[in-house]
C-alpha cells in the first residue's frame, strides 16, 4: 500500500531524501545478508523482498521523475549524486550511468537468471530422488516420522524457494530495463518542458533536467546493482558450514601453493620493462609473505589434543563410561606386558589381525577389543567379556608356553586343558622349549593362546557382535557397490531389525555373511510373500548352498553325508509345532535323547575315517533339529537336501534308522 501510495501521492523533496536513503540501506542489508548466510533456505524471504525491493525502487522513480519535471528539483540526495558523483558534468553522467546499466543487465542479471533457472530445474528434477531416500530411510528405522517430516518440509520448501527466485530474477531483469526507459523519458521531458513551457535556452534546460535525470538514474541504479549482486550470490551458494567471507578464507589458505605461484608470477610481471614495479612488486610480496605461514590461524590457535582435559563427572563422559563395551579383553598386571609394544608385546597386533580374519571368515566386522588391565584378577590369567558380561577365563602365565602332545608325561610343567579344543597341554618354562620340541610337541606362546580363544568365542558370539547399528553400515557399503538391491529391498518396507534378525540367525549357525548382496537379493524377493524370519533364513541358505556344502567339504571336494531314515524323518515332520522362538519339534524326551545319542554314534563312526560327516535332512526338519540338538556337542553340521552344491561330490556314509530311535 505504501509503494502504491508513493506512486500516485506527491511527496516533497525531503520525505523522498529519506525513502531514496532507506532504498540504498534495504539494499545494503540485502546484500551482506545473502554474504552472511550458510544456506540459500536460512534467507527463504529473499524473493519477496527483492519483488518488493524492486516495486519499492520503481516507485521512487515515479516520485522523483514527478519532483524533477515538475518543479525542477527532486530533492538533495538526487542533486548530491548529480553534481558530486558525476562531477557535474551531464556526459560523464550519461556514461557512468550506462556502464552501470551494461553490467546489471548484462553480466549480473543475466547470470543470476541463468543460474536460478538452472537452480529450479535441478531441484525439481531431484526431488523423486531425495523423497525415496527419505523413505528408504525412515523404511530402514534410521530416522522417526518426525525427522523424516521435517526433511520433507526442507525439500518442499528448497523447490519453492528456487522456483520463487527463478521468476524473481525476471523482476530484476525488467528493472534493469525500466531504469534505462525511465531515463531516456527524464531527459527527453526534461528538455520538453524546460524549453517549450519554461523558455530556457536549451544549454540551460539540459544543465537543469539533464543533470537531474542522470543523478536520479544513478541513485536507482545503485541500490538495484547491490540487489542484483545479493540475488547472484543467494543463488549461487551452496550449503556449506560458515558464511562467504569465512569459507573462501578457509577454502584459500588450505592451498597456499596458490599464493606461492601467484606472488612469483607478479613478481615476474614486475620485471618486464615498460610495466610499473611498485604495485606488483607489493602485491607479490604480500602473497609470499602470506604462503610462507606454516598453519591457518584458527588452526594455529587450537590446542594439541592432549590439553583437552576432561571432566570424570561430566554426563557425556559419564554414559561414555557406563556404556559396556560390545568385545573386552581384560589381562592380569602380570599380563601387561604382552600388550605392550615397547616390551616385545604383540598381542594388539595379533588382536588387530583376528578382526582381519573374522572379517574375511563371517563377513563380520567385529567391534574394537578394548584391552585393559584388571588388578582383581589372578596372576596369569586372562578374562573375555562380551557387552560387559565375562564369557571366557583362561590361563597365560607370563614366561611361559603352552606345550600339547600326546604325551606330556617327560615334560616338566603345570598341567592344564587347552581352552578351545580341550586339548590335555602343560604350560612350561621358556627356557624348556627345547625338551618339548625334541618329543614332538606342539608350542604355543600366550599371546597366541588369548588370540585364539578370542577368536572362538567371537565366532561362537558373532550374532550378539552383530548390532543394527553394524547391519546397517553394512547395507551402507552394499548401497555404495549395489545401490540397486538396496533399493529393492527398501521397496519392500523390510526393517533393519528383520535383516539383522536373519543375519544373526546364519551366524548362530556358522554360515558366513560375506555375500551380503546375494543375501539382501534373497530377503528382498522372499519377503514379498512371506516376512517369516525361518522362510527368509532357508531361503538364503538355499541359495548359499554351494558354499555352505564347501566350508564343509574335503579338499578334494568330497561332502561326506549321513542321512535321516525316511521313517524316523516321517516320524519328525509329523511332530512340528510352532512355538514362540520358531518351529520345534515335539517328541518324547526320551525318544530325542535317544534320536542325539545315535547321530553322535553315526558321527564317531564315520570321524574314525578321518573325515567329519554332514547330516543331511528335508528342509522343513533342518532348523527344528538344529534346535533339537543344539545342546548337543557331538552333534554334526545340519544342512538341507536343497543346500547341497552341484559342485560336491556327495559320499553317504551311514544312516540313522528308525529301530535306533524308536
Amino acid at each position: 500500500m505504501m509503494v502504491v501510495a508513493v506512486m500516485v501521492v506527491p511527496l516533497p523533496s525531503q520525505l523522498l531524501d529519506l525513502l531514496l536513503a532507506i532504498n540504498i540501506g534495504g539494499a545494503v542489508l540485502l546484500l551482506l545478508s545473502s554474504m552472511l548466510t550458510r544456506r540459500a533456505l536460512d534467507v527463504s524471504a529473499f524473493p519477496s523482498l527483492l519483488l518488493i525491493a524492486t516495486l519499492f525502487r520503481l516507485a521512487l522513480n515515479v516520485s522523483s521523475t514527478r519532483l524533477i519535471l515538475g518543479k525542477g528539483d527532486a530533492g538533495s540526495i538526487i542533486a548530491s549524486f548529480g553534481s558530486f558523483v558525476i562531477g557535474g558534468s551531464v556526459v560523464v553522467g550519461l556514461v557512468v550511468f550506462l556502464i552501470l546499466v551494461v553490467i546489471q543487465f548484462v553480466v549480473i542479471t543475466n547470470g543470476a537468471t541463468r543460474v536460478a533457472e538452472v537452480g529450479a530445474r535441478f531441484t525439481l528434477d531431484a526431488m523423486p530422488g531425495k523423497q525415496m531416500a527419505i523413505d528408504a530411510d525412515l523404511n530402514a528405522g534410521t530416522i522417526d516420522e518426525n525427522e523424516a517430516r521435517r526433511r520433507r518440509t526442507e525439500i518442499a520448501a528448497e523447490a519453492d524457494f528456487y522456483g520463487a527466485m527463478d521468476g524473481a530474477s525476471k523482476f530484476v531483469k525488467g528493472d534493469a530495463i525500466a531504469g534505462v526507459l525511465i531515463t531516456v523519458i527524464n531527459l527527453v521531458g526534461g528538455l520538453i518542458i524546460g524549453i517549450g513551457q519554461q523558455g530556457l535556452a536549451v544549454g540551460d534546460a539540459a544543465a537543469t533536467y539533464s543533470l537531474l535525470t542522470v543523478g536520479d538514474g544513478l541513485v536507482s541504479q545503485i541500490p538495484a546493482l547491490l540487489i542484483s549482486i545479493a540475488s547472484g550470490i543467494i543463488v549461487t551458494r551452496s550449503a556449506a558450514e560458515g558464511d562467504l567471507g569465512a569459507d573462501v578464507v578457509h577454502q584459500f589458505l588450505q592451498n597456499r601453493r596458490v599464493f606461492r605461484l601467484g606472488g612469483i608470477a607478479l613478481g615476474l610481471l614486475a620485471l618486464v620493462p615498460g610495466i610499473p614495479i611498485l604495485p606488483f612488486a607489493i602485491i607479490s610480496i604480500i602473497l609470499l609473505v602470506g604462503s610462507a605461514r606454516p598453519e591457518p590461524l584458527e588452526d594455529a590457535e587450537e590446542g594439541p589434543p592432549d590439553e583437552i582435559e576432561i571432566d570424570p563427572d561430566d554426563p557425556a563422559q559419564l554414559a561414555s563410561d557406563m556404556r559396556p563395551e560390545p568385545l573386552s579383553l581384560e589381562v592380569a598386571a602380570d599380563l601387561v606386558a604382552l600388550v605392550d609394544p615397547d616390551r616385545g608385546g604383540d598381542l594388539l597386533d595379533r588382536v588387530r589381525g583376528l578382526r582381519r580374519k573374522v572379517a574375511l571368515e563371517l563377513g563380520l566386522i567385529v567391534p574394537p577389543v578394548r584391552t585393559r588391565d584388571n588388578l582383581e584378577l589372578p596372576p596369569g590369567t586372562y578374562a573375555i567379556l562380551i557387552h560387559g558380561v565375562e564369557m571366557a577365563r583362561g590361563e597365560a602365565p607370563a614366561g611361559k608356553v603352552l606345550a600339547i602332545a600326546d604325551d606330556l608325561g617327560p615334560l616338566p610343567g603345570i598341567e592344564t586343558i587347552e581352552p578351545v579344543f580341550g586339548l590335555p597341554a602343560k604350560w612350561l618354562p621358556a627356557e624348556h622349549r627345547h625338551v618339548a620340541e625334541a618329543v614332538g610337541a606342539t608350542l604355543v606362546d600366550p599371546s597366541a593362546v588369548i588370540t585364539t580363544h578370542l577368536a572362538e568365542l567371537v565366532r561362537h558370539h558373532a550374532a550378539a557382535l552383530l548390532s543394527r547399528q553394524e547391519v546397517k553400515e553394512l547395507m551402507e557399503m552394499v548401497r555404495s557397490t549395489d545401490p540397486a538391491v538396496i533399493e529393492e529391498l527398501t521397496s519392500t518396507e523390510v526393517s533393519v531389525a528383520e535383516i539383522q534378525r536373519v543375519l544373526q540367525d546364519l551366524l548362530i549357525e556358522r554360515v558366513s555373511i560375506r555375500d551380503l548382496v546375494r543375501i539382501l537379493e534373497v530377503v528382498s524377493e522372499r519377503a514379498r510373500t512371506s516376512r517369516d524370519p525361518e522362510h527368509l533364513v532357508e531361503a538364503v541358505r538355499a541359495a548359499l548352498g554351494p558354499w555352505i556344502s564347501s566350508a564343509n567339504a574335503s579338499d578334494e571336494g568330497v561332502l561326506p553325508v549321513i542321512t535321516l531314515d525316511p521313517a524316523i524323518e516321517h516320524q519328525l515332520s509329523s511332530s512340528l509345532v510352532m512355538g514362540s522362538e520358531g518351529t520345534m519339534i515335539a517328541i518324547d524326551p526320551t525318544v530325542a535323547d535317544l534320536l542325539s545319542r545315535r547321530i553322535a554314534d553315526q558321527v564317531r563312526v564315520v570321524e574314525q575315517t578321518g573325515q567329519s560327516p554332514v547330516l543331511v535332512c528335508s528342509p522343513a526338519v533342518r532348523r527344528p533339529l538344529t534346535r533339537l540338538l543344539a545342546a548337543s556337542p557331538a552333534a554334526p553340521p545340519i544342512m538341507s537336501f536343497n543346500e547341497l552344491g552341484p559342485q560336491m561330490r556327495i559320499e553317504a556314509l551311514g544312516t540313522v534308522n528308525v529301530d535306533a530311535a524308536a
